[in-house]
């Protein structure tokens, strides 16, 4: 799965880089599109999408309004338009932060118990944690069918721009086997300074923690520019053309621990 995230990871750059060259102490994480079969919530209309969808698919950090994007049911790519109001609450209700690591779910579409737990009805019948006693409006946020943006596995990572340009070619050496050239071609709230995003496909199920890195050494060549000689092997192609600004995604998969797990219990980490 998406790595969880656990602290602050790495604080905002001063600079943009303007030049090829390695940059270090690199945080690595990756995100995926999140399969709404995963999860366990009961059926809700979502704003903005026909139909209905699993409640903690849309609205917990583990589902789209974190990831970005998703695939439904039916195999159709969904993203995540507005992320609404009021942020992240944990598994308490109360406000939090995605870098605090403790995000549980959207500031609302969710009920609490009557001791203060956030809870949801499963798709099965019955409760996540305990019966609901109160219900939390909804965020104002709102979904679409599709893609976010038209992002590649293994190819694509989320970046912080203002330190990688987007349209940057990055070079990660722990990606190798997938040829470990990448392009900045996505952002996301959690995204900041020196920590970088792999795009890449599900994994088999919600526990895969996937790939995660601290510490690590990255070679960013910016757009319009060349990369001298020295430079890892594939840098020395044309360079590539400025990226134009797109909607940020809402978080760029920077997933935090805890959040519903399909048995509609809750995940560890």
């Amino acid at each position: 799965m998406v790595v969880l995230v656990c602290g602050a990871l790495a604080g905002p750059a001063d600079a943009a880089i303007r030049k090829p060259g390695w940059l270090r102490g690199v945080v690595i994480t990756e995100y995926y599109p999140v399969p709404e079969a995963w999860f366990s919530g009961q059926k809700v209309t979502a704003p903005g999408l026909p139909g209905q969808y699993r409640v903690d698919w849309l609205y917990s950090a583990r589902g789209v309004s974190m990831e970005g994007d998703g695939i439904a049911l039916d195999g159709s790519p969904v993203h995540i338009a507005d992320v609404g109001d009021g942020g992240w609450v944990d598994q308490r209700g109360k406000p939090t932060s995605v870098s605090g690591g403790q995000a549980f779910w959207r500031a609302g579409a969710y009920w609490k118990t009557v001791d203060g737990w956030v809870t949801f009805p499963l798709d099965a019948g019955g409760w996540f944690r305990g019966i609901g006693a109160s219900f939390v409006n909804p965020p104002n946020s709102t979904f679409a069918p599709g893609e976010s943006r038209p992002l590649t596995p293994y190819k694509s990572i989320a970046v912080d721009p203002d330190l990688i340009p987007m349209g940057s070619k990055v070079y990660i050496p722990q990606y190798q086997d997938h040829g470990g050239w990448f392009k900045a071609a996505d952002t996301g709230g959690a995204i900041q300074g020196r920590h970088v995003d792999v795009f890449r496909t599900p994994p088999a199920s919600l526990d895969d923690q996937g790939q995660y890195f601290s510490g690590a050494r990255i070679y960013v060549v910016p757009p319009a520019k060349r990369a001298p000689k020295g430079a890892p092997p594939g840098a020395q192609v044309a360079p590539t053309a400025p990226a134009q600004p797109q909607p940020t995604s809402p978080q760029g998969g920077a997933v935090p621990a805890p959040g519903p797990a399909a048995t509609g219990g809750t995940s560890g980490g």
